[in-house]
């Protein structure tokens, strides 16, 4: 089952980054109208599609928390992965699309009002916005990667939970972005040439791009069933063999079921003189140390077997 804390925490990054983005979107399609700047109009499609991309993300939050029942007995944890793929493939369409081809378009022909002012006041007020955010996301991620006892870089790139992965990636996209807006706009006022503008809007087309094959890849593995992370994979290895009736751990498999739900699957060698009360009372040991030393871990089975190095 999901872990309630976790999920709550995910909801409330999600619905953060959700408003942000939304009050972002219109301050931005604002500003790019009245300055005809490609890359403002670019990011303005930036902040659409993320907004839209919490959207989802929240569907998946609240889809994939609920509770297993008989037709699905390990619960709903993988279903968040297909509504997080869904995101990102919006992303990939729509902001990085119109992104891409709006800047090529002002390039070859586009015209700008001059009005510079308005649209780096929205960029000002926008990049606070996102920091707010990110801000968040991170501190999310910090707080995780120290119940599992390891370092943010790692953590990101290992995580299950592919919600705020992708708030976190979004929103540092969004930051450079906006940088790369601001860019565009100044070196168009100083050299009064679109190219820098149509320019500014293709590297973030590109960005978001980038983001939105990343977030793609992780969901496709996840929903297939990608296994913990190698050194959670030896620690779980560790546990099981450290039980006392316990002779060698021959297969350990690991599933992700959701973002808070873990699967252990191992053939076990129990010591030749180890009874059936033994082999029980093992089995129940070996649950309990797993449980304990990872929480997110739900469901342990054991096989007891021969070993085949006999």
């Amino acid at each position: 089952m999901a872990d309630p804390d976790g999920t709550s925490e995910s909801l409330l990054t999600v619905v953060v980054a959700g408003v942000a983005n939304l009050a972002i979107a219109l301050a931005k399609l604002f500003a790019g109208m009245i300055s005809g700047s490609s890359a403002m109009l670019s990011e303005g499609a930036h902040s659409i599609a993320d907004t839209t991309t919490e959207v989802l993300l929240f569907t998946a939050l609240r889809r994939g928390s609920r509770p297993a029942d008989p037709e699905h007995p390990f619960g709903y944890g993988k279903e968040s992965y297909v509504w997080a793929f869904i995101a990102a493939v919006f992303t990939f369409v729509v902001g990085a699309g119109f992104s891409i081809t709006h800047g090529v378009n002002t390039i070859r022909s586009g015209e700008h009002t001059g009005q510079f002012l308005v649209a780096y006041v929205v960029l000002a007020i926008s990049f606070l916005i996102e920091s707010v955010s990110l801000t968040r996301a991170v501190r999310q991620l910090r707080r995780a990667a120290r119940q599992r006892r390891t370092r943010l870089a790692p953590f990101l790139r290992s995580t299950a939970d592919t919600t705020v992965k992708a708030v976190f990636l979004e929103d540092t996209a969004a930051l450079i972005g906006i940088t790369l807006a601001a860019a565009g706009l100044a070196l168009s006022e100083l050299t009064g040439t679109e190219v820098w503008d149509g320019l500014a809007s293709i590297l973030i087309g590109l960005l978001l791009l980038v983001v939105a094959t990343i977030l793609a890849r992780s969901n496709i593995s996840l929903l297939v069933g990608r296994a913990v992370p190698p050194p959670m994979h030896d620690e779980i290895h560790r546990e099981l063999s450290a039980v006392p009736s316990v002779e060698r751990v021959d297969t350990l498999l690991t599933m992700h079921l959701g973002p808070d739900d873990i699967l252990v699957a191992a053939k076990v060698d129990f010591r030749d003189e180890a009874t059936g009360a033994d082999i029980e009372a093992g089995a129940e040991e070996a649950e309990r140390r797993l449980v304990a030393r990872f929480p997110h871990v739900q469901y342990v089975f054991l096989d007891p077997t021969r070993s085949r190095r006999r």
